[in-house]
C-alpha cells in the first residue's frame, strides 16, 4: 500500500505546473487522476461555476495553451484533441472539486493532491528562511564577508537555463 501511495504521490507532483505565477493542475491531469473524462470534469465545474471564482480556476489563453501544447501536454485539435482552452485549478480549486465530484476515487485523489501542494510549499520554504537568516548575519558582519554572502546568494538562486529555440528562424 505504501508503494502505491508513493507512485500516486510522484504522479501528482509531476502534474503541478506554474501558470501566471500560480501553482496549478490542468483539468486533463485532474481528470486522469480522478479516472473520469475531461469533458465530465469540465461539465461538473460549469454546472457549479459559482464555486470556482477566479482565484480557484483560470481558463488558459490561446498563447498559454499553445505553449503547453508545444511541450506535449495538450494534444492538438488537428489530431482529434481538445478544441477548447483548458482550465487550470489552484489548490483551492482542487479542494472545491471534491464538493462537485462525489466519487470515492475523487476524494482519495484530492487527498493526494492536497498533500502534493503542501510538499511543494515545504520545498520552497527553507530557501526563504535561509535568505532571512543570511540577511541577519550580513547585518552583523563587516564588508570583508560581503563576497561570501554574495556567493551564497548565487548558490541559492535557481539555475538559469538557456532554452534553445525550436523551429525555423529567418
Amino acid at each position: 500500500m505504501a508503494t502505491t501511495s508513493l507512485v500516486v504521490a510522484a504522479r501528482v507532483d509531476r502534474t503541478i505546473r506554474t501558470v501566471r505565477g500560480l501553482r496549478v493542475i490542468l483539468d486533463a491531469d485532474l481528470a486522469r487522476l480522478y479516472k473520469v473524462d475531461t469533458r465530465t470534469l469540465v461539465q461538473a465545474v460549469k454546472r457549479n461555476i459559482s464555486r470556482f471564482p477566479a482565484d480557484f480556476m483560470i481558463e488558459l489563453t490561446a498563447g498559454e495553451a499553445a505553449n503547453l501544447r508545444s511541450q506535449s501536454v495538450i494534444s492538438s485539435s488537428r489530431h482529434g484533441g481538445r478544441r477548447t482552452a483548458p482550465y487550470a485549478f489552484t489548490e483551492q480549486g482542487v479542494a472545491m472539486l471534491s464538493s462537485v465530484l462525489h466519487s470515492r476515487r475523487a476524494i482519495r485523489a484530492n487527498i493526494e493532491i492536497m498533500r502534493a501542494f503542501v510538499r511543494t510549499r515545504h520545498l520552497l520554504h527553507p530557501t526563504a528562511a535561509l535568505a532571512r537568516k543570511l540577511e541577519e548575519l550580513e547585518e552583523d558582519c563587516d564588508e570583508r564577508f560581503s563576497v561570501v554572502f554574495n556567493a551564497i546568494r548565487e548558490l541559492m538562486a535557481p539555475p538559469k537555463v538557456a532554452r534553445k529555440r525550436i523551429g525555423f528562424r529567418p
